[in-house]
């Protein structure tokens, strides 16, 4: 009887142990799931004050229509995409489409004391900060994720469960570093 008793009390500890494993998965992916929504959020954003920024820039930009194509271009693209590493790829064009219209704008002295402009551009950093911020938040939990998976044994539990790594959220952080190159 006494046997009986291990041998279902280590079955229940075995069991309980796979359900806290189990959640645990579940609670990251729902984290990394937020994670990902917010910076969908920030970029959506961004999206939308891109054309806003364009109509304020083109009366003062008449021959700048290469540059404005471009950006337009490039905020489509980003738009259409949905994986992280996809949307990292066209993220990091789309700045530097916006760093070559900011960098533009520097020749237009009417342009660069215009409100509307001044309050598009300060709109806009901040929006960068906090994709900057949500693309943080999104990683730290996308790391914790990809330790539970590699780590013994919750890995068996993840193999069971089909749970695989995921991408991080990366930006091409050497571009931004670069001094955007303005042709005219």
């Amino acid at each position: 009887m006494t046997t009986l008793y291990i041998v279902l009390g280590v079955i229940a500890v075995l069991v309980l142990w796979i359900v806290f494993a189990y959640n645990r998965f579940v609670v990251f992916n729902t984290r990394i799931k937020e994670a990902w929504s917010d910076i969908d959020v920030q970029l959506k954003r961004r999206y939308d004050l891109i054309p806003n920024l364009i109509e304020t820039v083109k009366g003062y930009m008449t021959h700048e229509s290469q540059v404005f194509e471009k950006v337009t271009e490039a905020r489509t693209r980003a738009m259409g995409v949905t994986s992280a590493k996809e949307k990292a790829e066209q993220e990091n064009i789309l700045s530097g489409t916006l760093k070559t219209l900011f960098a533009v704008s520097e020749n237009y002295p009417e342009l660069k004391a215009n409100v509307n402009f001044l309050e598009l551009q300060r709109e806009l950093a901040d929006t960068e900060n906090k994709i900057q911020a949500a693309r943080r938040f999104f990683n730290s939990n996308v790391r914790d994720f990809n330790i539970l998976v590699d780590s013994f044994p919750a890995n068996l539990i993840a193999g069971v469960f089909n749970y695989k790594k995921q991408e991080f959220f990366e930006l091409n952080e050497a571009g931004e570093r670069e001094p955007v190159k303005v042709k005219f």
